[in-house]
């Protein structure tokens, strides 16, 4: 029998496949399960257990930003460049956020 805490999780937590490596990605809101409004502006941590991932990356995920501040600058899913599987991934749950690594260079 599957407990509780399994059915239903305290934190969001989603387990990746991405490129053919499992991962962890999960929140420290709990807020997130259960309240939109908490979907603004959040955090979100990413661990792949690889060799070359040092520490966990702290992720910033804005779920509202606008067309025009992206068209200043130029983002890492630009034509022409790579974008981050994991980005991606992410932007099936939000689409249109944009996701900052905080200093962290992204795992492609």
């Amino acid at each position: 029998q599957v407990s509780p805490g399994l059915r239903t999780p305290r934190l969001p937590v989603w387990l990746c496949s991405l490129s053919g490596r499992h991962s962890v990605l999960f929140g420290t809101d709990s807020r997130l399960l259960s309240d939109w409004k908490a979907e603004r502006i959040f955090h979100l941590y990413f661990y792949n257990g690889q060799q070359e991932q040092t520490q966990t990356a702290r992720l910033t995920i804005d779920t509202h930003s606008h067309h025009w501040e992206e068209a200043q600058r130029e983002g890492p899913c630009s034509p022409g460049r790579r974008c981050p599987a994991l980005e991606m991934a992410i932007r099936t749950k939000w689409p249109g956020a944009t996701v900052s690594w905080n200093g962290t260079d992204p795992f492609l």
